[in-house]
């Protein structure tokens, strides 16, 4: 019987992709994906539709729903990851469960083919070593799959601090808020290694790649064996002082939010993943009206009637409609094709994992 194709609103059109510094003479690269379930068929798709790349092979255990994928996106529908190796294979990426992703990497890093391993790295911390160390030795390309770094939001955001020297807000406070309902998904690992890590990531990279000089936390299990619920108190030293980052996660919700605060001397920043867009406060450049205020403030005047939105600047982040997960292998396929390292290196991916860990037996300690 044959299969029903993706509708024109499931595939992007292609997508115009530069080459600078092209290792592959403007050749397609050649893509596969190990793990064809939920978020894999989103990495096939998105090789199958992206100018310059060619999917030629998927690997999942499911002889269904392999062979389904590969129909759709003519492809080869493989079983073992071994024979990706023998196929030809440049870049994969792995999107199996954590467990596995050391036993699917494997191979592909011996062999030297770049790969995209779906977040986190790993389960732990050791694994986790195991496959940085082995991305090291062999010389392949490692990017991990942190994906809320290529939401419109979260690349507006980027945009602004790297066109604005000094960046208008120097990170000393975040509040960071992801909740759901239970989706019984990811239930082998608690709520840190399944919601919390996106978070870890954006924090610590926020931190210049600083992980936490001191962790509290504290958790809750209700439906699984794992913490169901989290909240995390990190704190950083940074060049400018002590920041800190109050990080909850909860797979217990009603409602589902993403929200990311971030505040500091000269001003905020709100992030809602969820929704895609951003707000900017700033301080204004007339400094002459604040210090007034200020003096004001000290000498006990009545500014009850002064309008605290008036000695501030708000504006809406100018964010874009481009697909996270396009954005997210565009950014990894850069890198495969020009040598140069990823966004989310398996040091960043490491980090994640070990601040983690970290948290977990923070929770244990608290019991």
């Amino acid at each position: 019987m044959t299969k029903a194709q993706p509708t024109a609103a499931a595939i992007p059109a292609k997508v115009d992709y530069p080459f600078p510094n092209d290792r592959f003479g403007a050749r397609p690269v050649r893509c596969a994906v190990v793990g064809v379930g939920r978020m894999g068929r989103h990495h096939a798709r998105t090789y199958a539709n992206l100018a310059g790349c060619k999917l030629v092979g998927v690997v999942d255990a499911d002889k269904e729903r392999r062979e389904s994928v590969a129909e759709t996106y003519g492809c080869a529908a493989l079983e073992r990851v071994d024979q990706l190796v023998d196929l030809g294979v440049d870049a994969v990426s792995i999107a199996v469960p954590t467990t596995y992703h050391y036993a699917a990497a494997e191979p592909l890093l011996k062999a030297k083919v770049a790969c995209l391993i779906e977040k986190p790295l790993a389960g732990d911390v050791a694994t986790a070593m195991r496959i940085k160390d082995l991305a090291l030795s062999t010389g392949a390309g490692l990017m991990v799959g942190h994906i809320e770094r290529f939401n419109p939001a979260m690349r507006a955001m980027q945009k602004l601090a790297a066109a604005t020297a000094p960046f208008p807000v120097v990170p000393r406070f975040m509040q960071v808020i992801r909740v759901s309902p239970m989706s019984f998904r990811s239930v082998d690992v608690g709520v840190v290694m399944d919601m919390m890590i996106h978070d870890l990531d954006v924090v610590i990279m926020l931190m210049g790649g600083r992980e936490p000089v001191s962790i509290r936390a504290t958790g809750v299990s209700v439906v699984t064996g794992h913490e169901d619920l989290c909240t995390a108190w990190l704190e950083f030293d940074t060049p400018n002082g002590r920041c800190v980052a109050d990080v909850t996660a909860s797979r217990l919700a009603l409602k589902t939010e993403r929200v990311t605060r971030i505040t500091g001397e000269h001003g905020y920043i709100k992030i809602d993943y969820g929704a895609k867009k951003g707000t900017v406060i700033r301080r204004l450049a007339n400094e002459i009206q604040m210090s007034e205020v200020r003096e004001q403030l000290a000498q006990g005047h009545d500014l009850t009637s002064l309008k605290w939105d008036q000695l501030v600047n708000v504006e809406d982040l100018a964010v874009d409609d481009a697909e996270p997960i396009l954005m997210e292998i565009k950014a990894f396929i850069d890198s495969v094709r020009t040598g140069q390292r990823p966004p989310i290196d398996a040091e960043a991916g490491f980090a994640n994992v070990r601040t983690a860990e970290r948290i977990v037996e923070a929770i244990r300690q608290a019991k």
